[in-house]
């Protein structure tokens, strides 16, 4: 669902904001349509191709680890949201990458003049994933954290 809903925003800004295209949203909020053949910070995106092949079976690897943990039983609800939206967000950039050959970027904060890189809902969801981790693993053990179905405690 993740996957789908992330798709759908890049190809809805896709078809209707021109590449390079920005529109002001708010004072510190543009929409945008960029293309980052990189990583986060658009790192190593002016590596000459081979990044894009990289980051594909990086994020196709990453996925396949996160699930094989999902069906071998988590130990919290907050824990298999977490790889939920680690799983989603990575695979959303990563069919970008196969499809186009880099990502679609297309939420631009900024502040006086101060632009933060742009990026789009998987990215989202990929941080959000790794909070929830963080927030997991800190709450580990804890009392009022529901274990999810299955898992053992």
């Amino acid at each position: 669902m993740l996957i789908a809903f992330d798709q759908a925003v890049k190809y809805g800004v896709s078809a209707w904001l021109p590449l390079h295209g920005s529109v002001e949203v708010t004072p510190w909020f543009n929409l945008v349509h960029v293309l980052n053949p990189g990583a986060a910070f658009s790192f190593l995106a002016q590596a000459g191709g081979w990044q894009r092949y990289f980051f594909t079976l990086l994020g196709l690897g990453v996925c396949g680890l996160l699930l094989f943990w999902l069906w071998r039983g988590v130990s919290s609800r907050i824990e298999t949201l977490a790889y939920i939206g680690l799983i989603g967000g990575a695979m959303g950039n990563v069919l970008d990458r196969i499809r186009i050959g880099a990502v679609v970027d297309y939420l631009d904060l900024h502040w006086r003049g101060w632009h933060w890189p742009a990026f789009n809902l998987a990215d989202v969801f990929v941080i959000g994933g790794a909070v929830l981790l963080v927030l997991a693993s800190a709450w580990l053990g804890r009392s009022g954290v529901t274990p999810a179905p299955g898992a053992s405690t």
